[in-house]
């Protein structure tokens, strides 16, 4: 019954926009203006707590890997913080809202449904990073993702993996102890990404 209810909660977690937020119109989607992201591409995410390192999956979600470059490169993630926290499950950020302290009420509503999902037979293991998205719907992914902190079998197929924690593992465990008010994060955990693509072949 606890692995139930644990996944429920975590399900819930990573859903994370409010009911009433609106679908994105047609033809707001980003696919058509993201560059192919090469396979080896990793992404260093800096905090107060220590950096971590995420490799990119563009051969199983090409979409999201590419969004999330993109994202990475335009500044998008720096400032941005990991306002959501079930303990021992999820971290997660990238909420482009989530840059003002003044919107902390509309945290987990921004920068999503830009994406359709791309799910795979890849499992939801402890380190997996993937998309978030609306409640209502599992093609409205976008710039907001989240690491498990262990095994999530419950979240297959429902949420697009696209990348991995290859190392700075324990500093991700060490953001996922911060104080919570709920599942809200109750101090601030601000990131900076930098990708960091591979050397092009001779």
């Amino acid at each position: 019954m606890k692995t139930i209810l644990f996944g429920a909660a975590v399900a819930a977690a990573v859903s994370l926009a409010s009911a009433q937020t609106k679908p994105a119109a047609p033809g707001t989607t980003t696919t058509a203006k993201l560059e192919a992201v090469a396979p080896g591409t990793t992404a260093v995410v800096q905090t107060s707590k220590g950096s971590f390192t995420i490799r990119l999956l563009p051969e199983i979600a090409p979409r999201h890997a590419a969004l999330f470059v993109k994202t990475a490169k335009a500044g998008g993630y720096d400032g941005t913080t990991f306002h959501r926290i079930v303990a021992g499950g999820i971290i997660q950020g990238g909420d482009p809202l989530s840059k003002d302290p003044a919107k902390a009420a509309q945290y987990g509503t921004g920068g999503l449904g830009l994406l359709p999902a791309e799910f795979s037979d890849r499992p939801f293991t402890r380190g997996t990073v993937a998309a978030a998205r609306r409640p209502s719907s599992v093609d409205s992914g976008g710039r907001q993702f989240f690491v498990c902190l262990r095994d999530q079998p419950s979240l297959q197929g429902q949420y697009t993996i696209f990348g991995e924690v290859v190392s700075g593992m324990e500093v991700v465990d060490q953001i996922g102890q911060t104080p919570v008010n709920g599942d809200k994060a109750a101090e601030r955990v601000e990131m900076k990404v930098t990708v960091q693509e591979p050397p092009p072949a001779p």
